[in-house]
């Protein structure tokens, strides 16, 4: 048995190389990686196609470009977009300046209130990275223009592998409403957001863009990620089916606002720093 485990792992390999030794074989695969920062508390992504080189970052931090781009480069894969999930209200984004340094697409909701251009989407636009196809779902609540990604690798298979879900759906809560709205009209737009999720499959991956120690939710996990099945049954902002139930319970127990949130949603706003 061992014998022929060898055999086949030897055969395996020599089919990667030429009788010089030089690779005949380049294996496609997708690369993700996930970025946790402490101050401010937040999640950011880089992921894409690692067989044809192209990659996109999602919610960066303006102190991390550098970062970014030396993290792609390393993973051979030129950034073609960059996105913010939302225009955010608890540290300066770096989606702009990343996009002008290296020639990418800044990307986010057709409806965000800007100074600046940029590609907007809508609910079911996709954006293609090799063999990555990037959906995208307006997901309100959090902010009126935030959005989640809806990620498949094709290389794997025509189903969606994970979610990005910013500050909409977390691990062990849902995202605070009144940072951009009145709460009870985030509440409402969030409830109806979440359906969105609901009717994913269990194995779904999520990976938010906070976690425990962020003000942006009230119950969050030390843990940066999860799947749709286990939030399904342990979430309890899942759990309330109700809208008006549902609205009351995001109006309970608020957490304190981030400092200088106003000005700092403006500064990525393109409005002023």
């Amino acid at each position: 048995m061992n014998g022929n485990k060898n055999r086949f792992i030897e055969h395996f390999l020599k089919s990667l190389f030429n009788s010089s030794g030089k690779s005949i074989r380049k294996v496609i695969q997708v690369i993700f990686r996930q970025y946790l920062h402490f101050n401010p508390v937040a999640a950011s992504y880089l992921f894409g196609c690692g067989g044809q080189g192209k990659g996109v970052v999602v919610d960066p931090l303006e102190s991390d470009i550098d970062f970014y781009i030396e993290q792609a480069t390393a993973a051979g894969m030129k950034i073609t977009h960059v996105f913010d999930t939302h225009l955010h209200a608890d540290h300066i984004s770096g989606g702009r300046k990343l996009a002008e340094k290296t020639g990418a697409e800044y990307v986010l909701h057709r409806s965000a209130e800007t100074n600046f251009s940029f590609m907007g989407v809508d609910d079911g636009d996709e954006i293609i990275a090799g063999n990555v196809v990037i959906r995208v779902l307006h997901t309100p609540g959090h902010t009126p223009e935030h959005i989640s990604l809806l990620v498949t690798d094709r290389s794997r298979g025509e189903k969606p592998w994970f979610v990005l879900t910013g500050h909409t759906l977390m691990v062990g809560d849902v995202g605070r409403t009144e940072l951009a709205s009145d709460i009870e009209r985030g509440a409402s737009d969030l409830f109806d957001s979440l359906e969105k999720f609901l009717i994913m499959d269990d194995y779904v991956e999520i990976y938010p863009g906070a976690f425990s120690g962020s003000v942006c939710g009230r119950a969050l996990s030390g843990k940066p990620a999860s799947s749709i099945g286990f939030e399904r049954q342990f979430n309890k902002g899942l759990q309330i089916r109700d809208k008006t139930d549902f609205v009351t319970f995001m109006t309970r127990d608020v957490p304190p606002k981030p400092e200088n949130f106003d000005a700092i949603r403006r500064a990525n706003m393109g409005f002023e720093k």
